[in-house]
């Protein structure tokens, strides 16, 4: 019975101090209770609110006062300014991983068959918050998938013994980028994964957005458009701010190096540098690429054998131009003088004078690349402008006489 006193005295004295000390900090119980879980792992984000450690100290003093030991049980804890919604940390998110954000679709599921009414889809809403079964509004947006999963499985290791789980995306939601620059229709676009969808420029978008996706459904580069420069904007963490990177999509054209045309995320900015001087090789490359329009439309006029609208590939230069139109009429045409009026985005207008030269390679002083909306206009030359004015004169001279010769003939028959 000594023996026994003396025991239960050390007992009850160990459980006042217990009981004395801070949340946290009894020895013994609050480590017994924590071991196998992890919640002395959760992000500190969340410590002010969920208290991990201490609440669950008080809760086994609450089963020992349950149990006839005579310790009084605890007090609940105090609720947190903002209980409604769980804040994960903000660690630098890894180069080029999928970020989370509002409308994506997600699944989650645990691995304790226990639990699995827990798990369920799981949508993120506009503000960037989600619904979740024994948490209530948890913060995903601007996570990447790993770093949600471990942000979960923390918070679900206070209210489960086998937390672990997976969190998946199922739909993602849809990708807006901007695309500035040298391309025909710069603008906000949207890519939502739909089959059959295609661009504005006529190419089916399936699967992945990649850069040169994006340029396609801006209608493709300009003329002037500098390939070797294309410049990706992607937002990062709150702490990295924003990245920046340099593609060169003409080693793409020619070697094949898919590096330089990388999947899009949703936020990036992708600009297309203008060129200072094309390369006469380079233009007719990008022309013959998926990068530039299909087609472009040129007016012919003037001084040809078929003059009017004319469907031609991107970057056709003004001799093919000449030729489609069947080339320029013979001694009526002043071949040396052939305009080019081309319409800028400013709504200015240029204009340019050249030679008719067959067989002329492509270059900037002599047979230039051609733009959508260009305007050729073949003059006439010096023999034709005569020929007409003395068709004026002499015509009607003509039919003069005539009118009066008849007139003359019949009086006299009369």
């Amino acid at each position: 019975m000594p023996l026994l006193a003396a025991s239960w005295a050390g007992w009850a004295s160990w459980a006042a101090a217990a009981w004395s000390a801070p949340a946290g900090a009894a020895a013994g119980w609050p480590a017994l209770v924590a071991s196998g879980s992890a919640a002395s792992q959760a992000p500190a984000a969340a410590g002010a609110q969920q208290r991990p450690g201490g609440s669950q100290a008080f809760a086994v003093l609450g089963r020992l006062r349950a149990d006839g030991l005579g310790i009084p049980a605890a007090e609940p804890a105090a609720p947190a300014s903002n209980p409604a919604r769980l804040l994960p940390p903000q660690p630098p998110l890894a180069p080029d991983l999928y970020v989370l954000g509002p409308a994506d679709a997600l699944q989650l599921s645990f691995f304790d068959p226990a639990a699995r009414d827990v798990g369920g889809p799981v949508l993120i809403l506009p503000d960037g918050t989600c619904t979740l079964a024994l948490l209530g509004t948890v913060q995903l947006s601007g996570l990447s998938l790993g770093q949600a999963s471990r942000w979960l499985t923390s918070l679900y290791s206070r209210h489960l013994v086998r937390p672990q789980l997976i969190l998946s995306l199922i739909r993602p939601r849809p990708v807006q980028v901007s695309v500035l620059g040298e391309v025909n229709r710069p603008g906000l676009y949207s890519f939502a994964p739909a089959p059959g969808a295609t661009s504005a420029a006529g190419v089916p978008i399936t699967g992945l957005n990649t850069v040169v996706s994006a340029i396609q459904a801006a209608g493709g580069i300009t003329l002037d458009a500098d390939i070797r420069k294309v410049i990706l904007r992607r937002p990062s963490s709150a702490a990295a701010g924003e990245r920046q990177s340099v593609l060169d999509l003409a080693q793409l054209l020619q070697t094949g190096n898919q590096l330089q045309n990388p999947i899009l995320f949703d936020g990036d900015t992708l600009i297309v540098s203008r060129a200072v001087q094309p390369l006469p090789s380079e233009v007719i490359e990008i022309g013959a690429s998926n990068l530039s329009p299909s087609l472009i439309n040129v007016t012919v006029v003037g001084e040809v054998k078929a003059p009017g609208n004319l469907a031609l590939p991107a970057n056709a230069p003004l001799q093919e131009a000449l030729a489609r139109a069947g080339g320029p009429n013979d001694w009526r045409a002043d071949k040396n003088q052939i305009e080019l009026v081309r319409i800028n985005r400013d709504g200015s207008a240029t204009r340019e004078f050249y030679s008719y030269r067959p067989g002329q390679s492509i270059s900037t002083g002599f047979n230039p690349p051609l733009r959508d909306r260009d305007t050729l206009i073949v003059r006439r030359s010096t023999y034709g402008q005569a020929l007409d004015l003395l068709n004026q004169v002499v015509v009607p001279l003509v039919q003069l006489s005539n009118s009066l010769y008849f007139y003359t003939y019949w009086g006299r028959n009369n």
